[in-house]
């Protein structure tokens, strides 16, 4: 039942082949024995079985609220959660229970969602692996496959197991990893510069990344406000539609459900779109004749591995040969986005940490020699090196003497580069296909080699000037390296056209037939009937 699919489990409880309880109380049971993967910051259980016990008296009533009622999801841990503690992985926030819930957390319960927990990240979701959080980094769940570890590749240091264990990406890499080891079936991660989509793929999940002004921001804890966007990760493209809120329908059901949908304007948030958002269900793609792919050219960047390479020429054949016109593209402007990106991110980041001062939440420190001096020494205390020196950068950059230079400067190229995708998709170019990675997972030994800022870099370099256009992206699993681990590649939209993307990305996904993950953990808790059995075809 762990490895069905959220639509099947949704018929099964539907059915009473399994209620919401038994579900939730199976999702924990994993939770607790997969906890050495750290994906969790904190179990709610206590408030989970309860939700659980709420959705059982609404299906014994016949009155489910939709397709997400008892479903197990998992948070991001930097999205407030009402009476469970947040702490964007800091000693800043370490205890500090919010009020409130983030509008997109809201509208999950509102649907009767089941909330496990909240998921690891990097420290307030600065970084690429996951690995920079206080609680200690995220283990991808498929350093422990079967399909990892019967591969005769040589392993960083064979004479010790544990050691080879590889990241999940990040920064939502708990979410990932929480998706990936069938703990829960869905999970919200954040995306400002691809940090929903790198772990994704990593850890062979779908990550979507949904316009910028689709879903509210609000009670995300923010990193970059003009490119942040909440992400969803799920195990297919499907679940991920179904999560957004797109009408869908089940035969099974006596009447057409309809969920409420996460998108759509928020009062809370003035940067979603005020239009109405309009419903629609997912089709089944049959014919891509009438589809325009492009091939951005920039995307072949220094570092792409070879393997990643052969994936992305063999997916432009596999839409070639079933008809749709393939197309190689140029986005100019792409090779500056990451030092423009970086310029951007910085100052906002040094505006929006402004306000954890120690006074009114979060850490305080005991130092009381003066006011200035509380400041400094909670700030210390309170942020690792790399919020540190992103504050500091942020800050040299908006200094009244170098602001034009640099901020009024990158805002310019950033004007370019979503330009750039303006033009491509004018020309009648429908999808963008690129990879998402430059590689699959490194080993974390090999990982933390590098700092934070010269990983983000180069882990970026493929997903982040889709949030600089503010653009939907999705990562779809494709195949398994020579490794065994998970490969993604990433399709790019028009704005406010996920039901275009998600339709492609959808049609791909079945195509390339990515092979289920196989856990021995998993195995002792799931005693359902759906055991999809899949062979990785695409590789």
């Amino acid at each position: 039942m762990l490895r069905a699919s959220l639509r099947e489990v949704s018929a099964a409880l539907k059915e009473g082949h399994v209620t919401p309880t038994e579900l939730c109380q199976r999702c924990l049971a994993l939770i607790k024995s997969t906890k050495f993967l750290n994906a969790y910051i904190t179990v709610a259980e206590e408030t989970a079985l309860k939700q659980a016990e709420e959705s059982e008296k609404r299906y014994r009533t016949g009155q489910p609220l939709g397709v997400l009622d008892g479903i197990p999801v998992a948070v991001k841990d930097n999205f407030s959660t009402a009476g469970i503690e947040t702490t964007c992985a800091s000693e800043m926030l370490k205890g500090y229970i919010p009020p409130y819930s983030a509008t997109v957390v809201q509208k999950l319960l509102d649907q009767g969602a089941v909330l496990l927990g909240k998921t690891n990240l990097d420290e307030f979701a600065m970084g690429s692996g996951s690995t920079d959080g206080v609680f200690g980094p995220v283990r991808n769940p498929w350093s422990y496959s079967r399909q990892y570890k019967e591969k005769p590749v040589p392993k960083s240091h064979p004479e010790d197991e544990d050691s080879n264990w590889v990241i999940t990406g990040g920064s939502s890499g708990g979410s990932a990893a929480a998706v990936s080891s069938f703990t829960c079936f869905a999970a919200l991660g954040s995306d400002t510069g691809g940090s929903t989509r790198n772990p994704a793929a990593h850890c062979g999940v779908v990550g979507l990344k949904p316009t910028y002004g689709l879903i509210s921001r609000h009670g995300l804890i923010p990193l970059v406000n003009s490119m942040d966007v909440p992400g969803i990760l799920t195990r297919c493209v499907d679940d991920a539609a179904v999560v957004l809120g797109y009408v869908h329908f089940l035969v099974l059901y006596t009447r057409c459900h309809i969920s409420g949908s996460l998108a759509g304007h928020d009062p809370k948030d003035s940067t979603t779109v005020q239009d109405n958002f309009k419903p629609f269900e997912l089709p089944n793609l049959t014919d891509v004749s009438k589809l325009s792919i492009g091939i951005p050219k920039e995307y072949h960047a220094p570092g792409l591995s070879s393997e990643i390479l052969g994936l992305w020429s063999k997916a432009a054949d596999l839409f070639k040969n079933a008809g749709a016109n393939v197309i190689e593209v140029s986005l100019p402007h792409t090779c500056y986005s990451i030092v423009c990106y970086h310029v951007l991110c910085t100052a906002e980041v040094a505006s929006n940490m402004a306000r954890f001062d120690g006074l009114e939440y979060g850490h305080r420190s005991d130092m009381h020699k003066s006011t200035e001096s509380m400041y400094a020494a909670t700030r210390r205390e309170g942020f690792n090196d790399v919020v540190r020196g992103r504050i500091l950068s942020g800050n040299y950059f908006l200094l009244k003497q170098n602001y034009e230079n640099y901020f009024v400067k990158a805002q310019k190229v950033r004007r370019l580069i979503a330009n750039d995708f303006m033009k491509v998709f004018r020309s009648g170019v429908d999808i963008l296909l690129t990879p998402t990675t430059l590689s699959d997972a490194v080993p974390y030994i090999e990982f933390i080699k590098e700092d934070n800022r010269t990983r983000s870099a180069q882990d970026d370099i493929l997903t982040q000037a889709a949030n600089m256009a503010g653009l939907p992206a999705i990562s779809v699993p494709t195949a398994l390296s020579e490794r065994g681990l998970p490969v993604g590649l990433q399709f790019i939209g028009r704005s406010f056209q996920e039901k275009q993307l998600l339709t492609v990305a959808k049609w791909f996904e079945k195509q390339v037939k990515f092979p289920v993950i196989e856990l021995e953990e998993v195995k002792k808790h799931d005693h359902g009937v759906f055991q999809h059995q899949k062979s990785a075809s695409f590789s």
